[in-house]
């Protein structure tokens, strides 16, 4: 007798095979993933391809163009006509690589060529979709951008309609003002430098664009592609730090300091940014005598001036490690006479973040001192790495402050932190910038609803609780 078939599907649910008694048990449902997650992870996946279709562009080019290629040409020339006409085909066809010649002498001079023709390969068409992938995702969590007006902009950028962005970006800041439009826009201002140097006729600044695909930390400007040495040239000062007493106004806050996060913001703010940093020494709980040093940000007056805190200075710092503010912050430690082997931690607002955190990977300094803590507040520190993996890096980030993301991981960033940071982001009231990145917008956030915060920042810095014995603050010049 033929066994029957039984479609376990039609029979009723009392009926079916009980997996459990069977001893199996059904698999657990997979965890949902919000819109934002998937689009992140689709343009991962398209950022991934769009950098192999690079690379093959590349390898094609430089097999097309190498010597060895030419010497088999004369050995086999119909062979060698084959493989290069398949080749061509390969790079310039729509249907392959689509004009994606690159690297090497040839290959750079076919990539500028499309460049200024406005070819489109598909390299660049996978990278465009991911970067509009990203923007999609972040306006997710902030629905400023996906009011019509931000949809216009970001539409053009992603179109690569530079006159129409122009004229979405005016309509923008005709309607909100300078500062709510670079707010709107300063989640993913970062994409959308990405998709002008892309997109543009310059073919000198599209590695910025390509790096931030990739999640790196750009070294070139995303206008004209000017890489660090020139900032470097720009900035060359070796650095001079000179003792100086506080004014009534710095002298009155440092009356109240205390090893307490809040207390650091306020005393950084009262430095203001003209060049002045100050020296703290304790004499901790525990007998040992530490040191804080406070580095404040910068200033927004002249693009340079006679301190190392100017914009020049902040495009330095966030581009290279031996910068000005560096080298005179070094002189300090040395001219104060901070004890070799001692505690030290370094507490920075947006370019002071950037100098404590390329004070830790210079080697010296930290060969020289035990550096504890490197504590940041608004400074796009994520692609540096301290020279001791012990050394505590603590992030702290107002998400609506524009600044922190220009070390190219914003929202709409797949990287994750490196192990062992500690970032605690928030959304908080203000909500335009330049309000949004000030010291006092961190300082009111950790003394208000960000309080856990405050808490969580200092129990991790409790070894620095005792007497303050030293509050010297030092003038900072570039020469």
């Amino acid at each position: 007798m033929t066994p029957q078939v039984v479609d376990e599907k039609a029979l009723p649910p009392r009926q079916r095979p009980d997996p459990e008694a069977e001893g199996t048990r059904p698999a657990p449902p997979a965890p949902e993933r919000t819109d934002a997650e998937l689009l992140i992870a689709a343009s991962v996946l398209l950022a991934d391809a769009a950098l192999t279709a690079k690379q093959a562009g590349a390898e094609l080019t430089g097999a097309l163009s190498s010597w060895r290629f030419g010497l088999e040409a004369l050995r086999r020339p119909a062979w060698a006509l084959g493989a290069a006409v398949c080749c061509a085909r390969a790079l310039t066809s729509p249907s392959g690589l689509g004009f994606g010649a690159n690297g090497g002498l040839v290959g750079e001079l076919a990539r500028m060529a499309g460049n200024m023709t406005y070819r489109r390969p598909a390299k660049v068409a996978m990278a465009v979709d991911a970067f509009a992938m990203r923007i999609r995702a972040v306006a997710v969590e902030h629905p400023n951008l996906d009011s019509p007006l931000a949809r216009r902009l970001t539409a053009a950028m992603v179109a690569g309609n530079r006159l129409e962005a122009l004229r979405a970006l005016y309509a923008l800041i005709e309607r909100h003002g300078v500062t709510r439009a670079l707010t709107t826009v300063s989640p993913v201002i970062m994409e959308l430098l990405a998709l002008s140097g892309m997109l543009d006729e310059n073919p000198v600044n599209d590695d910025f664009s390509w790096v931030t695909l990739a999640g790196g930390v750009p070294t070139t400007d995303p206008f004209l592609g000017l890489p660090s040495a020139v900032l470097g040239f720009l900035n060359p000062g070796p650095g001079r730090a000179e003792r100086t007493e506080p004014d009534s106004i710095l002298a009155k806050v440092l009356t109240t300091s205390s090893n307490d996060i809040v207390s650091y913001v306020n005393d950084i703010g009262a430095l203001g940014n003209h060049g002045l940093v100050l020296l703290r020494r304790i004499v901790c709980a525990d007998g040992a005598e530490r040191h804080v040093l406070l580095l404040p940000g910068t200033s927004f007056g002249l693009l340079s001036n006679s301190t190392p805190q100017d914009l020049v200075g902040a495009f330095d710092g966030l581009l290279r490690t031996d910068t000005t503010y560096t080298r005179a912050a070094k002189k300090l430690l040395v001219r104060a006479g901070v004890p070799v082997g001692s505690d030290v931690m370094f507490v920075g607002h947006s370019l002071g973040g950037l100098t404590a955190m390329n004070l830790a990977m210079d080697v010296e300094v930290a060969s020289t001192y035990r550096i504890t803590h490197v504590v940041t507040l608004g400074s796009p520190i994520d692609g540096k790495r301290p020279a001791d993996h012990t050394t505590q890096v603590i992030s702290l980030v107002n998400q609506h402050d524009v600044i922190p993301t220009l070390d190219g991981r914003g929202p709409a960033s797949p990287n994750d932190l490196p192990a062992g940071w500690l970032e605690l982001a928030w959304l908080d009231e203000s909500y335009d910038y330049p309000l949004s990145h000030a010291p006092q917008a961190y300082s009111d956030a950790l003394r208000g609803e960000m309080a856990r915060h405050r808490t969580r920042v200092n129990e991790l810095i409790r070894a620095y609780d005792g007497d303050v014995v030293g509050n010297q603050p030092y003038m900072l010049r570039d020469k």
